[in-house]
């Protein structure tokens, strides 16, 4: 490979986007900033790196807009230096730094474009996203990796590399392991363009799996990195098209007032002089104090070297993040262990198809002493309709987007991507009704817990009904495809019901809607099992039947209604 090669993320296309007249394209990042507001959204190679991709345009952003006004003045508050990185934030007036990040956010959304500060600030960073030279994208020199990898693991030594079948999410495929899905055949995986070697590159660092031996040099053992995104249960909003999306998810104002040095001091992983200082700091444990370091972090220490416009990748493990207790990422739901310590929730494949209404509350908060933590960004919508920049009508879409890993400790490779949307009016989710009882959340997470428990209600009448058909007791595994099917039924028409909810709905007229729905779907459901019944079941035994077991059901789901 030449000397003199380059493709630069800034000025050569390699994200691709969705234009509002339906056609796909690749952009660089100076067109997609001066563009967004003509797309619809990205439209990458799965949703999880569209994901990827928007946290590291995200950081951009942060990078900017904390420190520079849309008329491209920087803020009083905050002293730069020549590379425009924070030397010191001026924390005696708050409430002077919350009105000004505010305004510029509000700014920003009515002239629905981005700054000519964008463009400034990535041509003065240019070379840090160029995939070749001395400090190329997401990687290492040669020199940087064989200073922080064992003797026996540099470069020389041909070892610790991963194949772009491996990295390329689409297959996953170990040399140990062939992908028998895989979308590329066996003659194409390994072979790759530089816009999708950029894509993917991204992607890797925040999905990886623990499936590579190579480990960056360090005084004590530690857990390889999964990838953070790999790590959390990931929640953002979806825009009207790409600009809107990436402002309402651009939290510019919401931050910790008693951490405003570090969490307003931005520094996304390009911005270090010297990358052995971030490699450093990542060895150290400390974890990301601030939003644009945690959206651009390293799961490996990467660097490629090529042969005929083809690369090889090697590879060496950095430290898993300590995630307890840590509240800075905002894109994630939270779950609590025994001890009261709060992580971010993960999910796992034995959970593939449970839709986001059914944990209603994880999302969105449900009373002043919710039992969980929402998302962060959950939280930041709520401040913009508090504010009134964005109006009680509006929609807001809540999307989660979760690679589920195998659930293999010594792999955790791809094992299946889960999409799921939850559209509701803004008034709806962030009702701040007197009576709590009263607040649409409230009363929407009572229908979600409601429904739960008449769908277990189903489950024991499935289990009895295979009891009639001579299962063992044990065997629960038809009766849980039932309650599954039964599921399925619920999610469009809940998710229906939940986008028609307005403020000024008679709220029990609304539920009583709901509640209709579900009791016609589940007899459906009960009724097709019972059509279906054999002699066995009929007849029945220990004076149980089919009938009474049906007659169970419609009680129990009768009382529940009420």
């Amino acid at each position: 490979m030449s000397q003199s090669q380059s493709f630069n993320l800034v000025s050569d296309p390699w994200i691709k986007v969705l234009k509002k007249d339906y056609n796909e394209t690749e952009v660089s990042l100076i067109e997609l900033f001066d563009n967004s507001s003509e797309y619809l959204q990205l439209s990458g190679d799965m949703k999880s790196q569209d994901l990827a991709i928007l946290r590291l345009l995200l950081a951009i952003l942060l990078s900017i807009y904390t420190r520079f006004d849309t008329d491209g003045n920087q803020y009083d508050w905050v002293d730069l230096d020549d590379e425009w990185s924070v030397i010191k934030i001026d924390e005696d007036d708050v409430k002077t730094i919350g009105r000004s990040l505010l305004k510029t956010w509000k700014t920003l959304y009515s002239q629905k474009n981005f700054s000519s500060k964008v463009a400034e600030y990535l041509e003065k960073y240019k070379s840090k996203f160029d995939l070749f030279g001395e400090t190329p994208f997401y990687q290492v020199n040669a020199t940087v990796y064989d200073q922080n990898v064992p003797e026996n693991k540099q470069i020389v030594k041909g070892k610790g590399t991963v194949t772009v079948k491996q990295i390329n999410r689409r297959i996953s495929e170990s040399n140990n392991t062939p992908s028998i899905f895989s979308p590329k055949t066996e003659n194409e995986k390994n072979k790759i363009n530089f816009a999708e070697l950029a894509r993917w590159l991204i992607t890797y660092q925040n999905y990886t799996g623990v499936t590579d031996k190579t480990k960056v040099n360090a005084k004590n053992k530690f857990s390889v990195s999964p990838g953070w995104l790999y790590s959390i249960n990931p929640v953002y909003i979806k825009g009207k098209d790409l600009f809107d999306t990436l402002m309402l998810n651009l939290n510019l104002a919401d931050y910790d007032k008693n951490e405003l040095e570090t969490q307003l001091c931005q520094k996304p992983v390009w911005e270090y002089d010297d990358i052995n200082e971030y490699i450093q700091q990542r060895l150290s444990g400390m974890f990301p104090d601030n939003l644009a370091e945690l959206y651009t972090v390293w799961s490996r220490m990467l660097h490629i070297e090529w042969k005929n416009e083809q690369p090889t990748i090697f590879s060496a493990g950095l430290p898993k993040l300590d995630n307890k207790n840590i509240f800075l990422e905002p894109m994630t739901t939270w779950r609590k262990n025994k001890d009261n310590e709060e992580f971010p929730a993960t999910r796992n494949k034995n959970h593939l198809n449970e839709a986001m209404w059914r944990n209603f509350g994880q999302y969105i908060k449900v009373k002043k002493e919710g039992n969980y933590r929402v998302p962060g960004i959950i939280n930041w919508i709520n401040k913009l309709k508090s504010n009134k920049i964005l109006a009680k009508h509006d929609n807001v879409n809540v999307i989660t987007i979760a690679m589920i890993s195998d659930g293999n400790a010594t792999s955790q490779a791809p094992y299946a991507e889960v999409v799921d949307t939850m559209d509701a009016k803004a008034d709806v989710l962030f009702d701040n009704a007197p009576d709590i009882a009263r607040q649409w959340p409230t009363r929407i997470e009572n229908e979600v817990l409601n429904t739960q428990k008449i769908a277990t209600y189903f489950y024991w009448f499935a289990k009895e009904v295979s009891k009639l058909r001579g299962n063992d007791d044990k065997n629960s595994g038809w009766a849980s495809k039932e309650v599954a099917q039964l599921y399925d039924k619920l999610n469009l028409p809940f998710y229906s019901w939940l986008a028609s909810l307005k403020s000024n709905d008679d709220r029990d007229e609304k539920v009583q809607e709901w509640r209709d729905n579900l009791n016609k779907i589940v007899a459906i459901q009960a009724g097709n099992i019972f059509r279906d019944a054999t002699a066995n079941e009929i007849i029945g035994r220990d004076k149980d039947n089919i009938f009474t077991s049906y007659n169970k059901l419609r009680r129990n789901v009768y009382v529940s209604l009420k």
